[in-house]
């Protein structure tokens, strides 16, 4: 079964929706200078809070190795997602130095970053739509149509919301990532995520 990511996560009350709602995963942003930020405080904060069935992806952005290797070990997040330019070197180094899977995400101009992707170390890949000067956070999506059939997992994010899950479903993702598709007016929205979470379970 698919599983669900509900992305930017930044306060209790987002927390306590969530542990209503269930996903198998949610995601703390650690990239400086966007809107659903957190620090490595607050995020830890909030982790001790959330339930224990569900996982917490960091988010980073180019950042310092080792300050991904802090968070990781003082137990904040489950799962690291690299959303900027890292590449294999740098992929291979954070694995050696981390003992949790690692997300790549790949801003989708066309089938062959795709395939080119899937020869990474990553455990994942997570596909975004693309945005000249902008890395992820678009609310955008791409076409899903050129994604092709791959073997690793991927996570497919990009403008995802309600009225569109049960199309991006059909692409074949390990894991659909919400972020603003799950908010009202900037902020997490419990019903949406519940919505969210029941159209990519069936229920």
């Amino acid at each position: 079964m698919t599983k669900i990511k509900i992305c930017g996560l930044t306060r209790i009350e987002d927390i306590e929706a969530v542990n209503i709602a269930l996903p198998d995963y949610i995601g703390f942003v650690f990239v400086e200078g966007r809107k659903r930020t957190v620090s490595s405080e607050s995020a830890l904060s909030l982790k001790k809070c959330l339930n224990k069935k569900i996982k917490a992806v960091g988010v980073f952005l180019d950042n310092d190795i080792k300050y991904i290797e802090k968070i990781c070990n003082n137990d904040i997040i489950d799962i690291v997602q690299l959303h900027g330019s890292e590449d294999e070197e740098y992929i291979s180094k954070l694995k050696s130095r981390v003992d949790i899977p690692v997300i790549k995400a790949v801003s989708v101009k066309s089938g062959e970053d795709i395939l080119s992707a899937q020869n990474l170390s990553a455990d994942y890949l997570l596909f975004d739509t693309y945005k000249k000067g902008i890395i992820g956070g678009t609310g955008e999506s791409f076409d899903w149509k050129m994604i092709p059939k791959i073997d690793k997992p991927f996570f497919l994010a990009g403008g995802l919301n309600e009225d569109n899950i049960d199309e991006a479903l059909k692409y074949g993702a390990y894991a659909l990532d919400v972020s603003s598709g799950a908010e009202t007016d900037g902020k997490k929205d419990l019903k949406k995520i519940i919505n969210i979470v029941r159209k990519v379970r069936g229920d």
